[in-house]
């Protein structure tokens, strides 16, 4: 009766918490994947105090017998699962590896392990806070998280099924998960792994010593012999980022859109109030997250073309986003974005191939101020980067003393920031062409160069996203304060945790669900229909697609998450749609110029209805797809 009474308080907890939802959704995934798996891993993020407020016994074994609460949790996800059918092929209750997370541990001394303390207990298998200085690491290796055993002998019937699970548990070596010499119960012969449904995970070793050792490299030993000892810690999914930003992603773990909005609510509050600039302040974090060099063979870069009339803010905003990556380099008018050549000034006659700003970016951000700053020829060769991803170098041969010419071609691996002074008086002077409904005159930047640059964002002052008030205030309170903190959001969420959250997040891999890759393509074919004419044809290149599939993976990772889901791809497509309609104007799939953010976020109830929106928002895209996109009557067969 007490482990029933247990069970019923963990869904409870689950269900309060929203972990519910997000063990349905992890669910999802793993029934969308076509990999094969011996073992389905489920993170369950806890918070004690609310546990044993709700059930005291429970919350006991969570901070005491941690191994035995995961049972718990265990017993209830396999019922869940069965119950509403989530996971076609999970067949036992051992698949299923719950893996409990904690946002904190209560302070008290029994909780903390001090390693200059003795006895140290040796026998509990429970959790510890311990503080001390790594003094070793190892690089990132793969262990086995679970595999599948199967009876060598056909005969037998456990040479089927998932009888034999191994599963990796705290403290035990790889021998204890994957052996040569286990035995079948049944008839005793040898089992054998059945490979394909391994399942890996990420492990390093690090080595840390107490704070209090470092006393004997300061002088404190007296010249005396003197030794300390390590100790030795597995860490298994290495994560990094900070308590509160955990915290948070653990109480908006129920909704896929909660997270990222209130991520670009906070960001930047040293330079924008909270609930400014929205829209701009999640494109920075999306494209921060995407940019890098992970992938040899790909681009993930997402480029940003802001057009503004407050292009001090802006300068402000993008050169602080920027300094959160180890490499975000802002142009400087007097270098060159690409590389150039001069003689080399040694005297050897070789030529000196200079870098430019665009290749030390490589895998950051290349901010390269306002395009009006650069001249005719530096933006076609900027719109020829944007389209190949890289730079081609010319040596004449002559010129340098060679006799022939030669060529050197190197990859531009970072995204590109700019912006466009729309209240300069140039352009206020310039005459206005006719646009459609919903379009920017972008007259003067060249139309190839605006279509090279995958996001076209709008901040005017006509434009939702640029609140005057609140950004006058903020400026004032910052001229008599510089260094205040000026809000709660920035004493709570460092531009530190935003360091972590951001380097944790450009390193995630994500994958697509089946439901996610079909709404991208089945969005891209649609809007590069309406968007086609005879005698212009499409105004969606081949590009677009790779667009979409960066902003899907962009948003997923800035969520924290290992996959790809069609909430992900609902908030690329509006974005995308939003940056289309102000290049060619608006179609049959109209999307207002807020619908990222039709609301201010001042508190849950704001979140709720801008989750109630977006819902909408998702029922009226795949109208779209279903209408215009693959498989309707209005599709050729070419097409």
């Amino acid at each position: 009766m007490s482990n029933l009474k247990m069970k019923e308080a963990a869904l409870i907890y689950l269900d309060r918490s929203g972990g519910l939802q997000k063990f349905i959704d992890d669910c999802k995934y793993y029934n969308d994947s076509k990999q094969s798996y011996a073992v389905y891993r489920f993170k369950i993020l806890i918070n004690p105090s609310d546990v044993v407020e709700l059930d005291a016994e429970l919350g006991n074994h969570i901070l005491h017998q941690p191994l035995k609460a995961a049972e718990v949790f265990q017993s209830v996800c396999f019922i869940a699962v069965k119950t509403l059918s989530l996971i076609g092929q999970l067949q036992t209750e051992t698949q299923i590896n719950i893996v409990l997370k904690l946002t904190h541990l209560p302070p008290l001394p029994s909780y903390g392990l001090d390693l200059c303390e003795f006895p140290l207990d040796y026998t509990s298998q429970r959790f510890y806070m311990m503080q001390g200085i790594v003094i070793a690491m190892t690089t990132v290796t793969k262990y086995t998280q679970g595999a599948r055993f199967l009876c060598s002998d056909e005969a037998c019937p456990l040479s089927k099924g998932f009888q034999y699970i191994r599963v990796h548990v705290p403290g035990a070596t790889e021998s204890a998960t994957i052996r040569n010499d286990f035995l079948c119960n049944l008839c005793a012969s040898s089992l054998q792994e059945d490979r394909k449904f391994r399942v890996l995970g990420d492990k390093q070793i690090v080595e840390i010593i107490a704070t209090k050792a470092l006393h004997a490299f300061q002088g404190h030993s007296n010249n005396q012999p003197f030794r300390f000892q390590s100790v030795t810690i597995f860490l298994r999914v290495p994560s990094g980022i900070s308590d509160n930003f955990r915290c948070l992603l653990s109480l908006t773990s129920s909704s896929c859109w909660k997270f990222t909005a209130i991520l670009a609510n906070i960001f930047a509050s040293q330079i924008t109030p909270p609930g400014t600039y929205n829209l701009l302040k999640l494109c920075l974090l999306m494209s921060l997250v995407q940019t890098t060099d992970r992938k040899k063979e790909l681009e993930d870069c997402l480029d940003i073309l802001i057009i503004t009339s407050d292009t001090l803010l802006i300068d402000r905003l993008l050169n602080f986003s920027i300094n959160l990556v180890p490499r975000g380099i802002r142009h400087l008018v007097s270098t060159e974005i690409f590389p150039t050549l001069s003689r080399n000034k040694y005297g050897t006659g070789a030529v000196s191939i200079q870098a430019g700003s665009a290749l030390l970016a490589k895998g950051g951000i290349c901010f390269i101020g306002d395009l009006a700053s650069h001249k005719k020829d530096k933006l076609e060769q900027l719109q020829s980067v944007l389209e190949s991803r890289n730079i081609t170098v010319y040596i004449p041969g002559k010129k340098f003393g060679e006799d022939t010419d030669q060529q050197m071609t190197f990859p531009v691996q970072c995204s590109f920031w700019s912006f466009v002074d729309m209240d300069s008086s140039s352009r206020r002077n310039a005459q206005k062409i006719n646009t459609l409904i919903g379009q920017m005159d972008c007259s003067l930047i060249p139309a190839n160069l605006v279509e090279a640059f995958g996001l076209l964002i709008n901040c005017n002052e006509s434009s939702p996203c640029h609140p005057f008030l609140p950004t006058v205030q903020h400026t004032l309170k910052k001229a008599i304060n510089p260094e205040g903190l000026l809000y709660a959001a920035s004493r709570q969420f460092t531009t530190e945790d935003f360091e972590k959250l951001l380097a944790f997040a450009k390193n995630l891999n994500v994958e697509f669900s089946l439901e996610a890759e079909r709404m991208t393509h089945g969005y891209y074919l649609a809007s590069r229909r309406i968007r086609t004419d005879s005698i212009y044809g499409s105004k969606l290149s081949a590009s677009a697609l790779k667009y979409l599939v960066f902003l899907s993976e962009a948003h997923a990772r800035l969520n924290l998450r290992n996959k790809v889901l069609k909430e992900d791809v609902l908030i690329a497509a509006l974005l995308f749609e939003t940056s289309l309609t102000l290049k060619y104007g608006a179609t049959a799939f109209c999307v207002a110029p807020n619908a990222v953010f039709p609301f201010k976020l001042y508190n849950e109830e704001y979140l709720e209805q801008r989750d109630l929106y977006l819902t909408q928002c998702q029922q009226q895209l795949e109208q779209f797809i279903a209408t215009y996109g693959p498989g309707t009557t209005i599709f050729s067969s070419d097409e």
